[in-house]
C-alpha cells in the first residue's frame, strides 16, 4: 500500500509543468505506477494526484455508494470522474497542470506538494504557507476525535 509524507516546495514553469518530487517519484516507481490521475480536491482548493490503482479505487467506492438509477447521483458521479485527467510524467519525471488546474487551484508558479495518505496535493506555495487550521481549532478538533480513546499498549492504536 503506498502511502506518501512530505511537504516539498517546487516551481511549475511557463508552460505549467512540474516536477514530482523525487521521494514520490520513488514511492510511484516501487509501486509500479506509471500513471496519475488529477483533481481538483472536493474541499479546497489544491489539486491531487491519484496513483492509478488508489484512483480507480476511489472511483470504485463512490461508485458503490451511488444508485445509478438515481439522476441527482448520477450527477455526482459524471462530476467527480469528468473533473480528472490523466497525467503521465515524462522521463524526467515532470508532468503537465493543464492551465484550466492551474487557475482553479490558484497556482502562479511556485507549488508546495503535500503527501496526504495515498495521494499527493498539489498547493499554491502561498496558499499553503498558511496553516490549514489555527493551533486551537487543531488541538481541539483532535481531542474531539481521539480524546475518549483509551491509551494502551497495542500496536494497533496511537
Amino acid at each position: 500500500m503506498i502511502q506518501f509524507l512530505g511537504n516539498i516546495e517546487a516551481k511549475a514553469d511557463a508552460k505549467g509543468r512540474v516536477f514530482i518530487p523525487a521521494t514520490f517519484r520513488k514511492q510511484l516507481q516501487a509501486a509500479s505506477e506509471e500513471r496519475l490521475v488529477l483533481r481538483k480536491d472536493v474541499y479546497q482548493d489544491c489539486l491531487v494526484l491519484y496513483p492509478e490503482s488508489v484512483w480507480f479505487a476511489t472511483q470504485n467506492q463512490l461508485r458503490c455508494r451511488l444508485n445509478k438509477w438515481n439522476a441527482k447521483q448520477q450527477m455526482i458521479f459524471r462530476q467527480f470522474v469528468s473533473d480528472a485527467e490523466v497525467m503521465t510524467p515524462d522521463g524526467n519525471g515532470r508532468i503537465l497542470l493543464p492551465k484550466r488546474y492551474l487557475q482553479m487551484a490558484g497556482i502562479q508558479s511556485d507549488v508546495r506538494f503535500i503527501g496526504v495518505d495515498n495521494t499527493i496535493e498539489i498547493w499554491a506555495k502561498e496558499r499553503a504557507d498558511q496553516p490549514f487550521m489555527n493551533p486551537d481549532e487543531f488541538s481541539e478538533a483532535l481531542e474531539e476525535l481521539l480524546g475518549d480513546e483509551n491509551i494502551c499498549c497495542n500496536e494497533n492504536k496511537l
